[in-house]
């Protein structure tokens, strides 16, 4: 997948990280849109054949990332607004593998049982699965084999706009991000893309 990425994008562009054992190995992508962004990516998740419905054959083989904008500090490890990143791209593949379950685009991750915030400045308490938006043309499916491997952001959520997705469906939440220019882009100040409603007596 890396000679793919690199055709895509330029050798320059790509950079492999070598995790340790027992943790899947992950790219990083240095893109230029309006703004920079650089992409953290799982770089093994692939391997495992998700045991998806039937309808979604084609859908079994995936990467996941996090998309990150230009004040993300990578390399600031110490810092847990910044670092959280790094645990999550592993949890999440982990638990899918372990449960020997599948994801796709509309299944979401609690933080915790507590409803704690993703981190200091992230106050997101959930994450949800995501087809790629801002990187859509960028993050296309890649052949490999017999097979396409697909792309999926994940993206933090409000508690609240993890009740409306699970009352109104993923199609209606998805109008609700794009409505306010929400991708998955992170974002530390970000609000929830709900109004709140105030009754006047």
């Amino acid at each position: 997948m890396i000679k793919a990425l690199e055709d895509r994008f330029g050798s320059h562009r790509v950079q492999e990280i070598q995790m340790p054992e027992g943790k899947l190995n992950l790219v990083l992508l240095d893109l230029e849109l309006r703004t920079p962004v650089r992409v953290l990516m799982t770089d093994g998740f692939r391997s495992y054949t998700m045991p998806v419905p039937e309808k979604r054959k084609d859908f079994a083989h995936a990467e996941l990332y996090f998309c990150l904008p230009g004040y993300w500090d990578l390399e600031d490890l110490d810092n847990p607004s910044m670092n959280w990143i790094f645990e999550w791209i592993q949890k999440i593949p982990e638990y899918v593998q372990n449960n020997q379950t599948w994801l796709g685009p509309g299944h979401t991750f609690s933080i915790g049982k507590d409803k704690e915030s993703i981190s200091p400045t992230m106050k997101q308490d959930h994450f949800i699965v995501m087809k790629p938006i801002l990187l859509e043309q960028e993050m296309a499916p890649v052949k490999e084999g017999d097979h396409e491997v697909h792309f999926y952001a994940i993206m933090p959520i409000f508690s609240d706009e993890w009740d409306y997705k699970q009352g109104k469906g993923t199609v209606k939440f998805l109008r609700k991000l794009l409505a306010k220019g929400v991708t998955e882009n992170l974002d530390d100040f970000r609000t929830t893309t709900l109004k709140s409603k105030w009754r006047i007596w």
